[in-house]
């Protein structure tokens, strides 16, 4: 079966993105891994799909698989991404629209030809939501990692995160302790673990090691997540700019209970057809 695809990114993150709207899609996580191979492959960090929507208050469905083949919750880069993809290929003429993962309704909104707004829905900060194995909802939890305790923040965007907070972040530990904590018996589901340094009331610097793919240039989440977690120990102001390895978002949360709002870029690198 020969399908056609976009390939995309949103600060570096990139995505293979697929139109199962108009065309007959099937993938196998064996599938998934082979497109997403860097040498073999199209490469990506996740893959995406737009499909027709399944409850009437949407307007598509979003599917979302790491390079591993594994079907996670949430991608807040490829959100932005799949809006621009939707706008660009006339999927629909709506803007905003409405868009549905497999745990939550997200809102999108192309603000213009480089930046997506992104409605994230409201962050979840109860452990048993996460999930996290945690007596009760804190600030921060303390986690030992190889006989070493750790602190870190514990919140979901619609996928896991842990964030910790550094003094350096250019030089933290990201790829052997972001490992360990991935797979950390405390979160059932695994985890994505950011990286976390505060330069200003106003910015965040972030490194992200993403469940089941590695460190990233950019984790969409993860940004929102860090946020969320400055943010609540009021280490920074709303809105705030997050660091990543290749550009910035701006993220705006009012508090607990609160939707949170993500703005950044999604670029379209190519176009291509490829056969499954």
């Amino acid at each position: 079966m020969l399908i056609k695809f976009t390939k995309m990114h949103g600060l570096g993150n990139d995505f293979i993105v697929i139109d199962a709207v108009t065309q007959n899609v099937r993938l196998t996580p064996a599938i998934v891994r082979r497109l997403a191979d860097r040498k073999t492959g199209i490469g990506c960090d996740q893959l995406l799909v737009v499909e027709p929507p399944t409850q009437p208050d949407i307007d598509f469905s979003y599917r979302i698989y790491n390079s591993n083949g594994d079907e996670v919750e949430q991608c807040g880069n490829g959100a932005r991404c799949l809006a621009r993809f939707i706008h660009d290929r006339k999927l629909t003429g709506k803007n905003p629209i409405r868009v549905k993962t497999s745990n939550r309704v997200m809102e999108l909104k192309v603000v213009d030809k480089n930046t997506v707004a992104v409605d994230m829905g409201i962050p979840e900060l109860d452990p048993t939501a996460i999930p996290f194995q945690a007596a009760q909802q804190a600030l921060h939890y303390s986690i030992d990692v190889d006989g070493e305790t750790q602190q870190i923040s514990a919140i979901s965007m619609g996928n896991p995160h842990a964030v910790l907070i550094t003094d350096d972040v250019a030089n933290a530990p990201v790829a052997d302790l972001g490992a360990k904590l991935e797979r950390h018996p405390r979160f059932p589901n695994r985890v994505n673990v950011g990286f976390m340094q505060i330069e200003s009331r106003d910015t965040i610097k972030l490194r992200v090691f993403e469940r089941g793919v590695g460190e990233t240039q950019a984790c969409g989440s993860g940004a929102c997540a860090a946020a969320v977690a400055a943010l609540q120990q009021n280490l920074v102001n709303s809105p705030v700019t997050v660091q990543l390895t290749r550009g910035t978002l701006q993220i705006d949360w009012k508090g607990e209970g609160h939707p949170l709002i993500m703005t950044g870029p999604a670029a379209t690198v190519f176009h291509g057809r490829v056969r499954i």
